[in-house]
């Protein structure tokens, strides 16, 4: 699954991040690596970027952006 595809309010686990090599290492750098657990805080109102937290952080990525990231979602536990 995508994190994109994934809805407000669930959590879940990175298996990758794929993406060319520049969007990759962006993602990298902002703490979304495998096996991270993030929590889907909310989407914009046009779902367009959207929030979530990881690590005790907020992340704002835009939906084109969580395409490249595949995830498993795993119980709502705010990871």
């Amino acid at each position: 699954m995508r994190l994109s595809e994934m809805r407000e309010g669930q959590s879940g686990r990175i298996v990758s991040v794929g993406g060319d090599m520049r969007l990759r290492r962006r993602i990298l750098e902002m703490g979304l690596t495998r096996d991270s657990k993030f929590y889907i805080e909310k989407y914009a109102p046009l779902r367009d970027p959207l929030e979530l937290t990881t690590r005790g952080m907020h992340v704002s990525l835009r939906v084109k952006e969580a395409m490249a990231i595949t995830v498993e979602p795993l119980e709502a536990d705010h990871g």
